[in-house]
């Protein structure tokens, strides 16, 4: 009998624009990769690989749900996005291993697809009107049939109606175009505007309204969906089936986004969009990140029978520089939108094909990518 073998090197990569990836190899020579891009605290994670390596070097790499609960129970201080982004990117990686080890494309392992195709949206944005429904139109002519742009870039407590008929507008256009939309609030309306703002947008039937409040507040979100039809998503903030629970019991969301980067990889992503299905509820996978999270994406889509869309990005939302996918990536193609969707993965593990050597030398200058600060007119600050 073969002796089993061990993990035996877990190495991070800080890459541009503002990822991070995760690579393991084993004493055996196989080699895997994840993604634990945790966006403006990369640094914090990497941090946070000192206590892996310490927990998993020799640990056998087919044990990929005892690596998954040593590194989250053996903490004692549980969850949050830090420690769960890092195991997520050892969760990939060690889904990588054993899938490349057998030859299969990782949803093989994940109990085979329920579909052929994933369908895919891409983010939106533009400083005035005509740029929203140009980049509407850019995005369909990509192969895209529906978009998400952003609610309200700054709005205060109680503020200017002009601004929320304005938001409507912008939503009726874009729907002009012959996409679909959702439309991204990210927690920046506060309770006395949110009702309003529901009002003024679900006669253009939004796909959904993501964090129209932040998800701090699991109550406020409950009230909000007994109020409107508009299916109400959040997500990307919560990292585990504990912070999803409330949500789901009060009914109060429609779609969970959990970020396979930042909720413990596709292992708890997995159990998360089991635990919503039971009640009804959609997945839509949070992915503005890079190609190994979103290939994770990929194959935890093709197998969970409640996925409706996935978010999808390379660079920033299509709009960084050209060697975000191509010098990092060999099989760039991978990931073509047609029809409004993209195929699965087929090659072995995760399906994308790592340019070590490029990423090697980029990481020689670790990015330092932080969220902008946001302020209102008067100065104060906004949600990002």
């Amino acid at each position: 009998m073969t002796a089993a073998d061990r993990i035996d090197r877990i190495e991070c990569f800080q890459v541009r624009p503002r990822w991070l990836f995760v690579r393991i190899e084993t004493a055996q020579g196989a080699v895997g990769w994840g993604e634990a891009t945790l966006e403006g605290h990369a640094e914090a994670v990497v941090g946070a690989f000192e206590t892996v390596r310490d927990r998993l070097i020799g640990h056998d790499p087919d044990r990929i749900e005892d690596a998954w609960q040593t590194l989250h129970r053996l903490g004692f201080y549980r969850g949050g996005p830090v420690m769960l982004s890092a195991i997520a990117g050892v969760d990939q990686a060690l889904w990588d291993i054993k899938a490349r080890k057998l030859g299969v494309p990782l949803y093989q392992l994940l109990g085979g697809r329920v579909r052929d195709r994933i369908p895919v949206y891409a983010w939106i944005g533009g400083d005035r009107p005509a740029d929203i429904v140009e980049a509407a139109q850019a995005r369909r002519a990509q192969g895209f049939k529906a978009v998400k742009m952003n609610g309200v870039e700054d709005l205060a407590w109680l503020d200017s109606p002009s601004k929320i008929d304005a938001l409507a507008q912008r939503i009726a256009d874009v729907r002009g175009v012959g996409v679909d939309v959702g439309v991204d609030f990210h927690g920046r309306v506060h309770k006395p505007m949110a009702r309003t703002v529901l009002r003024a947008i679900e006669p253009f039937s939004p796909l959904f309204a993501e964090e129209i409040v932040l998800s701090d507040n699991p109550a406020l979100v409950a009230q909000l969906a007994a109020f409107s039809s508009v299916p109400l998503a959040l997500g990307e903030r919560l990292y585990s089936r504990w912070d999803f629970r409330p949500f789901l019991e009060s009914g109060a969301i429609d779609i969970v986004q959990p970020d396979l980067a930042h909720a413990g990889g596709i292992s708890e992503c997995r159990r998360i969009a089991a635990m919503a299905e039971t009640y009804d509820v959609a997945v839509a996978p949070h992915c503005p990140i890079g190609p190994l999270a979103l290939a994770a994406c990929l194959h935890l889509a093709a197998v969970t029978p409640n996925f409706v869309i996935q978010e999808m990005s390379l660079g920033i939302h299509y709009n960084g520089p050209s060697e975000d996918l191509t010098t990092l990536v060999r099989n760039p193609g991978l990931f073509d939108v047609s029809n409004g969707s993209v195929a699965i993965p087929e090659g072995p593990g995760l399906g994308v094909e790592i340019d070590e050597a490029a990423v090697r030398e980029m990481a020689k200058t670790p990015h330092r990518w932080r969220n902008p600060a946001w302020r209102g007119p008067d100065g104060e600050l906004r949600e990002w």
